[in-house]
């Protein structure tokens, strides 16, 4: 049998940046106190490989305005690290004035010293201010030629075309996968009394660009006539299961013929 394998507040004269390295320079070059972030975490979000920032809360009244931006970025060994930015202008210039955090409550220690009501959540802002946070990543992934790997798993999957089987739109999402990783969720020898019948299940789970993930779910099988390995590929687990279950089910009468 086979072996396991191995949206922040911009001015409006200011361009977009386009990397998760200049994200992180703007915010120090614009943050009063960004002499007091742990050079540890800035040598980390310098090594980023992506980013993301959504609105936590805010406050505006009277001319007055304070908001509380949560920005994260993915790291090279597949974490997460978030910086908090509060932004406001209650200052005597009353000119927009920016601190980071690294910690949630430190941020919220330094909300409460302005002049201003508390925040209002992000939760009760209208709705063209909502922004979800953004979830943590469910597996530890690993930066690699991820592409690749998916286009090589698909290449080698042998069960029909179906509902169940990756098509072209799921080969096309993963031409932006950038890390993945590999888990073993089921191996097994000896099914159905036959010492030769083998089955393994993998989880093959990818992060794309845009912070989302995406899994897809290998069988590796000896339930042929020649007892030869047999690769196939299925967008959940659950279709994944069930095609071993039914695979163990006729292999007598597959090895029959």
């Amino acid at each position: 049998m086979s072996v396991p394998y191995e949206t922040a507040y911009e001015p409006p004269e200011s361009p977009e940046p386009a990397s998760p390295e200049e994200h992180l320079e703007r915010l120090l070059s614009r943050a009063l106190n960004s002499f007091d972030l742990p050079d540890e975490a800035i040598r980390r979000l310098e090594r980023a490989l992506a980013y993301d920032s959504s609105l936590h809360s805010a406050h505006h009244s009277a001319g007055l305005h304070r908001e509380t931006y949560r920005h994260t970025w993915l790291l090279a060994d597949g974490q997460a690290l978030t910086l908090w930015e509060l932004a406001h202008n209650t200052g005597p210039s009353s000119h927009a004035q920016y601190e980071l955090y690294l910690d949630e409550e430190e941020a919220g220690v330094a909300t409460a010293r302005l002049p201003l009501p508390p925040d209002t959540p992000a939760s009760d802002l209208p709705v063209l201010l909502q922004t979800a946070p953004p979830p943590e990543p469910r597996h530890t992934y690993v930066p690699d030629d991820s592409a690749d790997h998916a286009r090589r798993l698909l290449r080698r999957a042998e069960n029909p075309a179906g509902a169940d089987r990756p098509g072209d739109d799921m080969a096309r999402l993963l031409r932006s996968a950038f890390a993945h990783q590999i888990t073993q969720a089921f191996g097994r020898t000896g099914l159905s009394g036959e010492p030769r019948l083998g089955f393994a299940l993998y989880e093959h789970a990818f992060l794309l660009f845009d912070g989302s993930e995406v899994s897809l779910w290998e069988v590796e099988h000896t339930a042929t006539t020649d007892g030869r390995h047999m690769c196939e590929v299925y967008v959940s687990e659950r279709a994944a299961r069930s095609a071993m279950a039914r695979r163990a089910r006729t292999y007598p009468a597959t090895r029959s013929r």
